[in-house]
């Protein structure tokens, strides 16, 4: 076994160093080709003080970086090379966009780094630094290596901190909020963290009124004068500049602070009509007056949208001090209904009342007269309706060498049913699968999915729910739906009822708690020899009719905020319990049917159990819009109390395999454990109680819309408890469950197409838990040991 892995180690590593030398071979005479850059960093400095810990930052004052690599193959550089450069075709136009223009070593580049570098640590408080550069072109031949050495030496600090107020109206503000400063006394002198308590302030006095306040009316003064590594620090406060007189003078004025007078509101507003307004030019402009908003729409429009749902998201009243934190609100406010495009927030100065005065005592001694400058403004909320409705079409396919699959999905939504921003959506699913067996009398399974949901963007409960800015965009979802499922040796129809309530707390934490949550399975038909073949007594239960009632909740952190993120971190739990209450009423009033140790209602046997699952995700960005992805992911299912002895539903339980999982499988056709691999191309139902998998993936681009992914997936699933007609080999045991993982390899390609990632895996098969012992490690790749797997978006 242990050969044929080495021999195609060996393989791999000398198309490597073949692909290596190959580029290096082409490079112009006396040339290096830049290979790697480096940061040693100043181990005399304390660890939380090395500038070398932020390499993000000092990659950006290097004016050379090493071209982009795929595990180590300068193939981008190599591609490049493979075009003609006395040709100007469209193949070899095309090598050059899809490759790289080999980077060289240039000393001039290099010594403009060296340059950059030494004024980044000027800024980050290391006056008596130093930078070299330590170039190796011995190491690897025809590559040049450099490695910028960073002597910090000995910082220079914050000795004191003190204020100028030249706008008096603010000292007591400031001073209030100094609990929270970035800066103290023995800190290192770092302008970013300058510009950071900059930017605090400023946001601070944003939050109480002061509309023009920016940090530019924040400056330093420092004085080094008589220290050797130490500063005295004074924060400038100025007043704003309003207007430069005819002799060229600035001419200041204190910073004002604004109430909000009128509060405008337009739900019809189209931005391309912007010199109007937003409104058309035969536009019938209504204004409603309500609760302190002014509502202004075209009735001609088609979108309306009531009063009252403006009012519950919008925060805002007249005679309110602005509030930059409070508009952010309120534009994320009104971007969770659905009903809007996008939304957009101005204001107007009310001329003429800009010269009110509140007149307090205050100054350092708490005598002096302070007179602050109030204003009015006028805040104009401009709202651009979605497309009421909508289509949406979904397709995903998988495939090996006796299995294919292949579902569409077709969906509708309106946004705005009853005028409340109430959203429809249905959606009907249609999913084939084909199994290519001479010797199998049912080769094809369909399944048909149909599924209704209304979402209200509130709280519906008999009691009061009252959002607030920690806990934001609650919505109430009613979801029914209704599944048909004719596979080769069973049919049946699961209907299904949830009551759903989703919020967010904060910016990266969103919940979903679903208090009635109810499947009903309706078992048609079953084919006797089908039960009959399933030898454990455990799994033969799921095929039986059941109805699962009970509630489940989900929990979803999220660190990504935008699209650019680097590096995003996201965890995902699960969890949801079914038949408690049920069962307690069914204990308390009734009794089980004669000859029967477990309650039924309408004469099926309800479900008890608890069911969660957990997974984990990071992605890490490595430079040059390539990552490496990563997700770990457990999940178990619990049975008790009426449903002792049984498994789980089917539904349920959980598999491994297709687009989403282990690639190197289709759905159902791993595990559980180290059950036999199924050879009579039997419709595939290889489930769990039990799952484990992990999930690498190295992604890189290609060329314009085309990227790639080389991944690997380890993992399995496995019965929870012994049974008396329990295969061992499939229950899991924690002495052992390692050596029944199933591993993958395989690569990939994605289509980024806007809005949408469409993606490709043809996954290989590594090692198969199913196979006899020996013969577990596939050494034969061929088809019957891949899987091609189409979906929609990454796979984590």
């Amino acid at each position: 076994m242990w050969h044929r892995v080495v021999r195609y180690v060996v393989i791999v590593v000398a198309v490597v160093v073949a692909t290596a030398c190959n580029v290096t071979r082409l490079l112009p005479e006396g040339s290096y080709l830049l290979s790697k850059v480096t940061f040693e960093e100043d181990r005399s400095t304390p660890r939380e003080e090395r500038i070398t810990d932020d390499r993000d930052d000092l990659e950006t004052y290097v004016r050379q970086s090493p071209n982009k690599r795929i595990l180590g193959m300068d193939f981008y550089v190599w591609i490049y090379a493979r075009a003609n450069p006395n040709k100007t075709n469209w193949w070899n136009n095309f090598k050059r966009k899809v490759g790289e223009e080999p980077v060289l070593l240039d000393s001039v580049l290099t010594e403009k780094s060296l340059q950059n570098l030494q004024t980044y640590m000027h800024t980050r408080g290391y006056f008596s630094s130093n930078v070299e550069c330590k170039v190796d072109t011995t190491r690897r031949k025809r590559r040049a290596e450099l490695t910028y050495i960073l002597r910090q030496g000995a910082p220079t600090r914050i000795d004191t901190l003190g204020y100028d107020f030249r706008d008096e109206s603010l000292r007591s503000i400031v001073l209030a909020d100094t609990a929270a400063t970035l800066l103290h006394r023995g800190d290192v002198l770092d302008i970013s963290r300058l510009d950071a308590e900059r930017n605090r302030i400023a946001a601070n006095l944003n939050n109480q009124g002061y509309l023009d306040f920016t940090v530019n009316n924040i400056s330093y003064s420092v004085d080094t004068l008589g220290h050797k590594t130490s500063a005295d620090v004074k924060m400038i406060i100025r007043p704003t500049l309003v207007a430069i007189n005819e002799r060229g003078q600035q001419v200041w004025e204190d910073n004002a602070v604004y109430r909000l007078r009128n509060i405008n509101v337009y739900p019809t507003y189209d931005p391309m009509l912007r010199s109007t307004r937003g409104f058309k030019a035969d536009a019938v402009i209504d204004t409603t007056e309500y609760y302190g908003l002014s509502i202004i729409r075209d009735l001609n429009s088609t979108f309306r949208l009531r009063d009252a749902v403006l009012r519950r998201v919008i925060p805002l009243y007249p005679n309110y001090l602005y509030s930059a934190e409070q508009m952010s609100y309120t534009n994320k406010e009104l971007m969770s209904l659905g009903a809007f495009r996008n939304t957009k927030i101005d204001f107007s100065r009310v001329e003429g009342l800009e010269d009110n005065y509140v007149t307090y005592l205050g100054g350092d001694n708490g005598n002096e007269l302070i007179s602050i400058r109030e204003g009015y403004i006028d805040c104009n909320i401009y709202c651009t309706p979605v497309l009421k409705q909508a289509i949406k079409v979904e397709v995903e396919a998988s495939s090996t060498s006796t299995f294919y699959g292949l579902s569409a999905t077709l969906g509708y939504s309106n946004k705005n049913v009853f005028r409340g921003a109430e959203a429809f959506d249905i959606a009907a699913r249609f999913g084939f699968e084909f199994m290519y067996a001479r010797d199998v009398k049912k080769r094809s399974a369909q399944e048909f999915n149909i599924t209704a949901g209304l979402s209200f963007p509130n709280f519906l409960a008999p009691f009061n729910i009252t959002p607030s800015m920690h806990i934001a965009q609650p919505r109430t979802r009613l979801e029914l739906a209704f599944d048909y499922q004719n596979r080769p040796y069973y049919r049946r129809n699961i209907f299904t009822t949830r009551w759903a309530y989703s919020w967010q707390q904060g910016e990266r934490s969103s919940f979903v708690l679903r208090p009635i949550d109810i499947n009903w399975i309706d078992v048609k038909e079953v084919d006797p020899q089908f039960i009959a073949d399933i030898d454990n007594k455990y799994l033969r239960t799921s095929f039986e009719p059941q109805l699962n009632a009970g509630l489940s909740a989900s929990f979803i952190y999220n660190t990504q905020r935008s699209d650019f993120d680097q590096n995003v971190t996201v965890v995902r739990a699960n969890v949801e319990t079914s038949g408690n209450l049920i069962h307690g009423l069914e204990h308390l009033f009734s009794r089980p049917a004669p000859g029967k140790d477990y309650y039924e209602i309408l004469g099926v046997r309800y479900s008890q159990y608890v069911r969660a699952d957990l997974s984990a995700s990071h992605k890490i960005d490595l430079g040059h819009n390539m990552a490496l992805a990563g997700r770990l992911f457990a999940g178990v299912g619990v049975t008790y109390g009426n449903s002792r002895g049984h498994s789980i539903p089917f539904d349920r339980m959980f598999y491994c395999g297709g687009a989403n999982s282990m690639r190197g499988w289709v759905p159902r056709t791993l595990g559980p454990g180290n059950k036999p691999e199924v050879n009579d191309a039997s419709y595939p139902a290889q489930v769990g109680d039990v799952r484990l998998e992990a999930n690498l993936e190295y992604r890189f681009p290609i060329w314009w819309i085309f990227n790639g992914a080389i991944f690997l997936d380890a993992g399995n699933v496995w019965y929870l408890r012994d049974t008396e007609d329990s295969n061992p080999e499939e229950v899991f045991h924690f002495d052992n469950f390692y050596r029944q993982l199933g591993f993958d390899a395989g690569v990939g390609l994605r289509l980024d197409v806007t809005y949408v990632i469409l993606r490709f895996d043809l996954g290989i098969q590594l090692h198969n838990p199913g196979m006899p012992e020996g013969k577990r490690w596939i050494h034969n790749f061929k088809w019957n040991n891949m899987a091609l797997n189409f979906g929609v978006g990454y796979p984590f």
